[in-house]
């Protein structure tokens, strides 16, 4: 059940694809072993007749039911939770029957934390906390492996992107300024060299804009 790279668009490369903390089905296989633990304990000590295999039956029967809803359910929950960062956004993929998904591009992310209890400090894990821009509402990443440097690889994403992004639109910009120039200069003008050109916003000043804006409110 890997990550489905069909959606990735032309061009868009996967930095990082990752499953929930491995210890998130640390208590579910613990589980399975208990159940399994029961059976043979159930076989020894049922007596070998026509009463005792029923008693058997039985209670394979319900440690089945037990262990599809205790172990396997956990296990492919875990097993179909994709966390996908890739150069042009952030995907989260989840459902085991039904799906469930979301994509948060990079330059709409205005803030990415991360928070780490005691415990998730020991086993190297942690939640991330991505916030963005719009009516989109926030999303938040239970159980991340390392999740500090899912943060900064993030962090380092956007300003990459912000980067391409402006350098695409100055080469843009300077084609049109290109078709202007002999526009003007077919009719005898001239263009203003020192005309003022806006410079688009970084992705580390929206960043701490949000934040201003979040104290203001």
């Amino acid at each position: 059940m890997g990550f489905p790279e069909n959606v990735l668009a032309r061009g868009e490369r996967v930095e990082r694809s990752i499953h929930p903390h491995w210890l998130t089905v640390a208590l579910p296989t613990v589980m399975g072993v208990l159940l399994v633990a029961v059976v043979v304990a159930v076989t020894v000590v049922t007596p070998d007749d026509s009463t005792g295999n029923g008693i058997q039956l039985g209670a394979v029967v319900i440690l089945l039911v037990l262990a599809v809803w205790l172990v396997v359910v956990p296990f492919l929950r875990w097993r179909t939770t994709h966390y996908v960062v890739t150069s042009h956004r952030v995907m989260v993929r989840r459902g085991i029957i039904s799906k469930s998904g979301k994509d948060i591009t990079l330059s709409k992310i205005t803030d990415v934390s991360f928070r780490q209890t005691l415990f998730d400090r020991i086993i190297n894990a942690g939640s991330l906390h991505v916030e963005s821009a719009g009516d989109s509402p926030d999303e938040d990443f239970a159980n991340i492996p390392n999740s500090n440097d899912v943060q900064q690889l993030i962090n380092r994403l956007i300003d990459e992107d912000d980067l391409r992004r402006r350098r695409n639109q100055g080469a843009l910009e300077g084609s049109r300024d290109d078709v202007d120039d002999r526009d003007d200069e077919s009719f005898g003008g001239t263009r203003d060299p020192n005309a003022r050109r806006d410079r688009p916003e970084l992705a580390e000043e929206r960043r701490h804009r949000s934040r201003r804006g979040s104290g203001e409110a």
